[in-house]
C-alpha cells in the first residue's frame, strides 16, 4: 500500500544492500507502486567469507530480487572503486540499508569499517547528487538500558551498536552544515518476508516457526518469558522509510510497535496458529555478556514528526507472515 500521496514516479533511488532482508522490500515495494521510478540495488552479495562466529559476512541473496526489474550492481560499500560506478546516475533518494548487521560480530575493525567508514563516502555521494538519505540505525544502540529507550539516551553494549551510534553522531553533524536531508531510523526487531537468507541472524519468529514446522521443540534461551523485545513488522519498517524520505527534516527517530513482547509469546502464538503444542527445550543463552534483554520503542517523535503509525502488533504481523513461513518451508526445508 502507499503510505503518501508524495509521487516517487520519476526519481531515480538506490538502496544500499539491497539484496537483504529490508533492502529488498523496499525494491519492490517501489517497483509495486511506482513503476515508473527508477531503482537501483546495490549490494555485496554473499560468498564464503565468515566472521570468527561461523556466520556470514555479507547477507545478500539473489533470491530475494527473483521478481525485481531495475538496475542491480554487485558491489562492497567499503570499496571506493564500486561505488565509483554509482557516479552514473543522478540519485533523488539514497536509502542507506548495506552494514555488517551481526550483533554477536567481534572483528570491531571490520564492524567499523564497513558501517561507519562507508557511510561518510555515501554522505559524500549523497552531497554530489543532493540526495536524500535515509538511512539504517538501530535499537542496538541503546545496549541494555532500561526501556522506553529514547532517542539521547544511548549506552550500546557491543561494537554494532557502536557503529550505529558512531553513523548517527556522523549523519548529525552533516546535517547541520549540508543541505540535504538524513535522516537516521534506529530499528527495533524486524521479522517478515526475505529474511529468511539471514541465517543465524534472522528473527526469532523465522527460527522458531520453522522449528515447529519441522516438528522439533521450539527452542527457547532459558528465561524467554522474560527477554521481551520490540518486534515491529517489515511492513511498518517501510512505511516509515517512505515518510522519512519525504519528510524533509533530519533526525534520528525510533521504529518500532512501542510495545515489549516475550520470547515466548512469540513461541505462543506460533503454535496457536499452527494448531500445534509442541514442547519447548530451554537452552542456555550463549552471548549473556552483550545481549538485549529488553527493548521498547519510545515511537511518540516519529509519530509525531514522521507521521509513523504501526498497523501490525506481534499477533497480525505473525498472522500475515505465517503464509511466508510455510513457504520456506516448503520449498527451502522440506525434503
Amino acid at each position: 500500500m502507499k503510505y503518501t500521496n508524495f509521487n516517487f514516479n520519476g526519481k531515480t533511488i538506490l538502496i544500499t544492500g539491497g539484496a537483504g532482508f529490508i533492502g529488498s522490500n523496499l525494491a519492490l515495494y517501489f517497483q509495486r507502486e511506482y513503476p515508473n521510478a527508477r531503482v537501483v540495488v546495490f549490494d555485496k552479495f554473499r560468498g564464503v567469507d565468515r566472521f570468527s562466529n561461523g556466520n556470514l559476512k555479507a547477507l545478500g541473496h539473489f533470491k530475494n530480487l527473483t521478481q525485481f526489474r531495475g538496475d542491480v550492481i554487485e558491489g562492497d560499500i567499503s570499496n571506493p572503486a564500486d561505488l565509483e560506478i554509482l557516479e552514473d546516475y543522478r540519485f533523488d533518494y539514497i536509502f542507506h540499508e548495506a552494514a555488517v548487521s551481526d550483533t554477536t560480530a567481534v572483528e570491531q575493525d571490520e564492524v567499523l569499517r564497513v558501517n561507519l567508514n562507508s557511510f561518510k563516502s555515501i554522505l559524500e555521494l549523497a552531497k554530489r547528487k543532493q540526495a536524500v538519505v535515509v538511512y539504517a540505525s538501530s535499537g542496538a544502540v541503546y545496549g541494555k538500558l532500561p526501556g522506553p529507550h529514547r532517542v539521547g539516551e544511548e549506552a550500546p553494549a557491543n561494537v554494532y551498536g557502536f557503529s550505529k551510534l558512531m553513523m548517527d553522531q556522523m549523519a548529525e553533524r552533516w546535517a547541520k552544515l549540508e543541505e540535504f536531508p538524513i535522516v537516521g531510523l534506529r530499528y527495533f526487531n524486524v521479522y517478515g518476508p526475505r529474511e529468511y537468507w539471514k541465517g543465524k541472524t534472522a528473527s526469532m519468529i523465522l527460527q522458531l516457526g520453522l522449528q515447529i514446522l519441522k516438528g522439533e521443540r521450539p527452542r527457547l534461551f532459558v528465561g524467554s518469558e522474560r527477554i521481551r523485545r520490540d518486534f515491529v513488522y517489515i511492513e511498518d519498517v517501510i512505511q516509515a522509510n517512505i515518510l522519512a524520505a519525504i519528510g524533509g527534516v533530519s533526525g534520528v527517530y525510533n521504529v518500532g510497535t512501542g510495545e515489549a513482547r516475550s520470547f515466548k509469546e512469540v513461541e505462543e502464538i506460533l503454535q496457536q496458529l499452527l494448531g500445534t503444542n509442541l514442547p519447548v527445550e530451554w537452552i542456555e543463552n550463549p552471548y549473556t555478556h552483550q545481549y538485549q534483554f529488553y527493548t521498547e520503542a519510545d515511537i511518540s517523535k516519529t509519530e509525531e514528526e514522521l507521521g509513523y503509525s504501526p498497523r501490525y502488533r506481534l499477533e497480525e504481523g505473525i498472522k500475515e507472515y505465517l503464509p511466508e513461513i510455510e513457504r520456506i518451508y516448503r520449498e527451502e526445508l522440506a525434503q
